[in-house]
């Protein structure tokens, strides 16, 4: 498999869709521009207007986006585009492409991480053990999820939808909390709870478990008023910090993450201010009777707003080092 460049790099989140450009085999990704998702009708009119002013047309293009991924195709969770791989390829006169769920491109992603790229969260564990599973998560406009597996020099990513799991409460104020949540899809799932509307669902919930009317705040106003103050946004903030602890922990075993869990997301890296270490590696390492596997996880959470465009660059730079089914994704045969 080869990927003739310019190499193209689109991230397509529910809110967000971000640009950049990879002009020859493992030259660094040139960020080009972001803009909003649903300012356009789909990838093809997006990508015209965001390459309409380059001095030379790319000749193959990587995309990852929200949703699930399906051969050549992947229809946005929580936006309306449908990406059709096949068409976009001729549409835009690409001589070949390839889509990724976005998580999927993260989990490529973590080999090529700089430190710049990430905040350690606790105390810095080993270098990642060989073999160990990777796990990358965190919540956006949904929640997104995928692990990383190495075996004989290849990278392997593992998507999942393991946001949509159900997810209930642990302790006396989150009982209290939970029957005031508005219920997604007729669910309480993790994405449910941790997610931009997943933040609004938890501050609505709180002001009525406190007997409070709701504010009509929206998530980007509590985040701000969160990190800036010390009120009942505040504390929303920090719930939602101890559910990401809770739901990560239980995500590390589920895949046996030696490797580490690494956070991303759009919402978490705004929420530093909020974080509290020591209280985040308690809830992650809460987990009897395999605490002592937990406690010999690695956590970090990428600051870095490109890391998914970088990792879709490393993968057109050597697309043999990645076991991915080329025959079966790529837009051209």
């Amino acid at each position: 498999m080869h990927f003739p460049h310019p190499l193209l790099l689109c991230d397509i989140g529910g809110t967000n869709v971000r640009y950049a450009l990879s002009a020859e085999p493992g030259a660094p990704a040139v960020f080009l521009n972001r803009a909003k998702t649903n300012a356009f009708a789909g990838l093809v009119e997006a990508t015209r207007a965001m390459i309409s002013g380059l001095p030379i047309a790319p000749r193959s293009m990587i995309v990852c986006a929200a949703g699930p991924a399906s051969g050549r195709l992947l229809k946005l969770t929580n936006a309306h585009w449908l990406v059709d791989g096949a068409d976009a390829a001729v549409q835009l006169r690409l001589e070949q492409g390839l889509i990724l769920n976005d998580f999927e491109a993260l989990a490529y992603s973590l080999p090529v991480l700089t430190p710049a790229d990430v905040r350690q969260i606790g105390k810095e564990a080993p270098a990642f053990p060989p073999g160990g599973a990777r796990l990358v998560l965190g919540p956006g406009t949904g929640l997104g999820l995928a692990a990383l597996i190495e075996m004989d020099g290849r990278f392997a990513a593992i998507p999942s939808e393991g946001g949509h799991v159900d997810f209930g409460p642990l302790g006396a104020m989150e009982e209290k909390l939970w029957p005031h949540l508005e219920r997604a899809h007729g669910r309480i799932t993790a994405e449910a709870v941790m997610s931009g509307p997943g933040l609004e669902r938890l501050h609505v919930a709180r002001l009525a478990m406190l007997g409070q009317a709701p504010r009509g705040l929206g998530a980007a106003q509590i985040t701000k008023a969160g990190v800036a103050g010390d009120g009942l946004e505040r504390e929303t903030l920090r719930l939602l910090w101890r559910l990401a602890a809770r739901f990560s922990g239980d995500m590390a075993l589920a895949f046996c993450a030696r490797g580490g869990v690494t956070l991303a997301g759009g919402i978490l890296p705004r929420l530093v201010p909020v974080l509290d270490d020591d209280a985040f590696r308690a809830v992650f390492e809460d987990k009897a009777p395999m605490a002592a596997l937990s406690a010999g996880i690695q956590t970090r959470l990428i600051v870095s707003d490109h890391a998914a465009l970088s990792g879709m660059a490393a993968i057109g730079a050597a697309p043999e080092r990645y076991s991915i089914d080329y025959s079966t994704r790529c837009w051209r045969d």
